[in-house]
């Protein structure tokens, strides 16, 4: 048998340990703020904040400003899966463009191989700061594209770059992966 000190201890370490651990948990759900901030930072993803920035800097955009007093330049890149027979190519490989300022560029595809193949283009910025300052507006890679057997096309990118791109980026790089996609294969999977 336990004596009544020893049930008294007891009773006081738990209520020690339970109370410890709702400080450590008060003090853990303080901690998740700078945390996730750091996360943020360290993965490339834009936390609430930076939204609501990017947010307010893409609003001179909608009023159709153009800042002429600024040049960006953007390079313009594609890669091909290697089991696509095509070749896409810029007809631009790097352009200047005033920030507010729509630009085409179109892109010359060809299937170099004797049958009908689909394809998709999956684009990517860099430096991924500018992914959210930068906007598409037509642009082949919005959809699956069918090339016929040796067939050669001419592919349409429309885009502009927004006045609040950071002043500290100068130039950025639109990249295409371009891979093929079974004709077989659903758009969208509904689980």
């Amino acid at each position: 048998m336990t004596s009544a000190g020893g049930t008294q201890r007891g009773r006081r370490r738990t209520l020690f340990l339970v109370t410890a651990l709702a400080v450590g948990m008060f003090g853990f759900g303080f901690a998740l703020v700078p945390l996730y901030g750091l996360l943020c930072e360290v993965t490339g993803t834009q936390s609430l904040e930076e939204r609501a920035k990017v947010a307010a800097a893409r609003e001179p955009q909608a009023a159709g400003a153009v800042d002429e007093s600024r040049w960006v330049t953007v390079k313009l890149d594609t890669t091909i899966q290697p089991d696509l027979p095509w070749r896409i190519t810029p007809m631009e490989r790097k352009v200047r463009v005033h920030p507010g300022e729509t630009r085409r560029v179109d892109f010359i595809a060809e299937n170099r191989s004797g049958a009908t193949i689909t394809g998709q283009a999956l684009p990517s910025i860099a430096p991924f700061q500018a992914g959210a300052f930068f906007s598409k507006l037509e642009c082949f890679c919005f959809t699956r594209q069918t090339l016929e057997g040796n067939e050669t096309r001419t592919m349409p990118l429309l885009f502009t770059v927004s006045p609040g791109l950071p002043p500290e980026i100068g130039s950025l790089t639109l990249s295409y992966s371009v891979m093929r996609v079974p004709d077989s294969q659903p758009l969208a999977a509904n689980p």
